[in-house]
């Protein structure tokens, strides 16, 4: 379905795929993708300790709507070292989304496409959020918040920023279509990435349209400029915004 045919119908589909996770049951209000890679083992344990759960308490999460899943890429080699690891604690946890997409950091803005491709494919919930594995994220407070959205029809929400477009090669921000942000170099106003949420109108927008959708170097610039021009909510929920002392708010950077 291209661009203009899914606007005719409200960003959505008129049939979506049925499989055993949306079968006759109950809109969940949230799927949570915990974006993490290669490596990051400490990361995901403490996140499980924190505040995700495993086992029983991860399944008791999903029975009042909430599903939290760990998403990775797969490794350019495929089934090497990297792999098996993740195989294997995946069959241990049973907790992962293990997208097949090389996992890579010049891969990031496509793997957040295919997260969202996949989540709303697989549940059929209120939102879909992405968060950092290096992000704590009070469970309770975020249903809430995201619950006094839920009404409108297509959301987007986060901890709302701009900020320089960097030019230069060498620069850790470097985006290569630097030019296309005007003179200024500054980019729109977008989500920060640590943490932001799309409804799922907007979440299908991105599955219908996954191939002509353009990425830049950063997911949270390409997940903003996917929207850019449509009849989206912008939310700017302070709650959302990260730091080591966030006091009050949905996440605390760890």
């Amino acid at each position: 379905m291209d661009l203009s045919a899914a606007r005719q119908e409200g960003f959505v589909s008129k049939e979506r795929p049925e499989n055993d996770s949306t079968r006759s049951k109950k809109r969940l209000l949230a799927v949570i993708g915990i974006i993490t890679t290669f490596g990051r083992k400490k990361n995901r344990d403490a996140i499980l300790k924190a505040w995700m759960g495993s086992g029983a308490a991860l399944r008791k999460l999903e029975e009042k709507g909430i599903v939290v899943r760990f998403v990775i890429g797969r490794s350019a080699n495929r089934r090497d070292s990297l792999d098996r690891e993740i195989d294997n604690e995946h069959r241990q946890t049973d907790d992962f989304i293990v997208l097949n997409q090389v996992e890579a950091p010049e891969e990031s803005s496509n793997k957040i496409k295919f997260f969202f491709v996949h989540a709303v494919e697989s549940w059929d919930a209120e939102f879909y959020v992405k968060v950092n594995d290096d992000v704590y994220v009070n469970i309770d407070t975020l249903g809430a918040t995201l619950s006094a959205h839920s009404d409108k029809p297509r959301v987007y929400m986060g901890c709302m920023k701009s900020g320089q477009v960097f030019s230069e090669p060498t620069h850790k921000w470097y985006e290569p279509d630097w030019w296309k942000f005007g003179d200024a170099k500054s980019y729109f106003r977008h989500a920060s990435g640590e943490i932001y949420a799309l409804s799922r109108a907007l979440a299908q927008f991105i599955s219908i349209n996954r191939s002509i959708l353009r990425i830049y170097a950063h997911d949270d610039v390409s997940t903003g400029s996917w929207f850019i021009g449509l009849d989206v909510k912008h939310v700017d929920e302070r709650k959302f915004c990260c730091s080591p002392s966030s006091t009050g708010s949905i996440c605390t950077a760890i």
